[in-house]
């Protein structure tokens, strides 16, 4: 059972999407790669920003359980739209995770393969699309 439920509506690519809650309302476009005037955001993109929040969010999370500072770090996600060569299309992601200086490289490379197991995004993700792991 869930303990929380997203509800939002959308007409597609070229539309607006609305949350339930009429807390997000944003008009989306094409993206001119796509043919498009791209004069709105993209499902790839809002992707992009739920996958970052989400991974920094159980990267907190985690660095708390590991009794590490993560408190500036923050994650950059990168979403890539292309022809899965059946007729449709696939994704890929890669997430580019800045942390602070004073995590040592193998206790980063611990952390974010930690949180890589943690994420909701990533647990919905893993088998289903490539997503590459970058500690910057």
């Amino acid at each position: 059972m869930s303990i929380y439920t997203a509800i939002a509506t959308s007409a597609g690519r070229d539309a607006r999407a609305v949350s339930s809650d009429g807390k997000l309302d944003v008009k989306l476009a094409m993206q001119k790669e796509l043919g498009g005037d791209g004069e709105g955001t993209n499902p790839e993109q809002l992707f992009a920003a739920g996958y970052a929040a989400c991974f920094a969010s159980a990267m907190r999370l985690v660095g708390a359980q590991q009794k590490l500072d993560v408190s500036d770090a923050s994650v950059t996600a990168e979403v890539g739209l292309s022809p899965n060569g059946k007729g449709g299309f696939q994704l890929d992601a890669t997430l580019r995770v800045e942390l602070p200086d004073s995590i040592a490289p193998e206790a980063a490379r611990a952390l974010v393969e930690a949180t890589h197991q943690v994420c909701p995004y990533s647990n919905a993700t893993r088998g289903n699309i490539p997503v590459n792991l970058v500690i910057e």
